[in-house]
Order: C-alpha cells, then structure tokens, then sequence
C-alpha cells in the first residue's frame, strides 16, 4: 500500500503596504530591511510626492503605485484596490510607515500571531517596545495616550499604541470597509476591529527616529490636524 504523501506546510501569503510622501531618503530602507523570505510582494504607494521617493522604491524593488490625493488613508485604500487585482489570494496585509522609524524586520513578530494562535490584528506597539529617546514628541506621546484612553473607554478594548506598523487578516480588512483618507486610518481600524470583536493583540516594536522630517508631527498644523481627526474618528463611530 502506498503511504499517503506528506502535505507541504501552507505558508500564509503577506503584502506589504508602505504609503510615502517624500521619503526619498528612507524608503530603500524600508525595503531592504523587509523579510522577503516572509514576504510575497512589497508595494510602495507612492501618495503625491514631489521627490524620487517612486524612482528609489522601484530600485529597491517594490511595486509602485501612484496615488496622487493627498492623504495616509487614501494612500492605503489605493493599496487595498491594488490587492483585489493580484490573483494569488492574500491571506495577510502589513503596513509600515516609509520614514524607516519601524525595524521592519519586526515584520515577523508581527505576523506570528496570527498564523499561530489566529489573532485577527496585530498592532506594534511603541510603547511597550523600546522607543529611542526623540523619537517621538512630547505631543505625539500625550495624543496617542489620549486616544488609547477614549478607545479603552467608549469602545471596551485596551490599547497602549496607534502605531501604524501593523498586520491583519486580509479578509478582516475588507470586513471593516475602511473609509478614512487622512489622518484618522488607524485609529478607524482600531475601533472598527473592537465594534466587530476581532481577536486582537499587541506586540512590543522597537521605534527610532525617522529618517527626515515629519510632515504631521514635525509641524504645529500637522499636530493639530491629526489630533483633531483621531478624536473625531474616535466620536464618529458611537
């Protein structure tokens, strides 16, 4: 009797998303430093800049989209389309900021618990990782406490970070039907994902200081844009 044939393991299928605006700079980085072992393609969307941010990311490697509406929450949704047109299915999405304050070789921690114990989403949280000193402003640090806090309040789920460097099953993300096109992308994930009870978790990212200078909270408009919008965001879904 011939013996049944051993089954190859299924390794779940991972796309990143980097939206960048004018990181030139650091977005080879990012991509260098990204797992490809882990990983089944890289997409840059490249979100109405002015510098060689798209030229660079193809060098590096990874698939460039242009989105030219201004805008972190667009810059993501033009990705989400552009998963809808690969026909291998995606199993898990990963974003990570193009600045290079993330470690993206992190990338793994975030992804195991989700192929291992089935979490849904997975934040990276730089407040209970190790954060070099600067590399958050005093305003960003009492914003994201503030937020976390109202979350925690009004929606019934315990967060320590906002962190944009994050992993969720693809299929969730749909679910979600994500509409924010600015400033308030991840806190809209954050909230939607307590609303519908998805199994969530966090785990410790180390963060430094970015490579450049920050367009939202390197500005006192930029703070208080994005402050505005997370706290409206956060209102909008009661």
């Amino acid at each position: 009797m011939v013996a049944d044939a051993v089954k190859k393991p299924q390794y779940p299928t991972v796309v990143v998303l980097i939206p960048a605006f004018n990181e030139e700079n650091a977005v080879g980085n990012v991509i260098r430093d990204i797992p490809k072992e882990l990983i089944s393609e890289i997409v840059v969307i490249n979100n109405n800049s002015n510098d060689a941010t798209s030229e660079n990311a193809l060098k590096a490697g990874a698939t460039v989209l242009d989105e030219p509406k201004q805008g972190y929450g667009n810059a993501c949704l033009k990705g989400i389309n552009y998963i809808h047109s690969i026909k291998t299915p995606t199993d898990i999405v990963v974003f990570i900021d193009a600045d290079y304050s993330d470690y993206p070789e992190e990338i793994a921690a975030l992804v195991k618990p989700i192929t291992d114990e089935g979490f849904d989403l997975v934040i990276g949280s730089r407040t209970l990782g190790k954060r070099e000193k600067g590399a958050m402003t005093p305003q960003q640090i009492f914003g994201n406490w503030l937020a976390t806090r109202l979350l925690k309040l009004f929606y019934g789920v315990k967060y320590t970070d906002l962190g944009p460097f994050r992993a969720i099953k693809y299929e969730k993300l749909l679910e979600m039907n994500m509409r924010d096109k600015t400033y308030g992308w991840t806190v809209e994930m954050q909230l939607k994902a307590a609303k519908q009870k998805l199994k969530i978790c966090e785990v410790p990212v180390n963060y430094r200081k970015r490579i450049g200078f920050s367009k939202i909270s390197g500005t006192v408009k930029g703070t208080v844009m994005a402050g505005y919008k997370i706290i409206t965001t956060i209102f909008k879904y009661l």
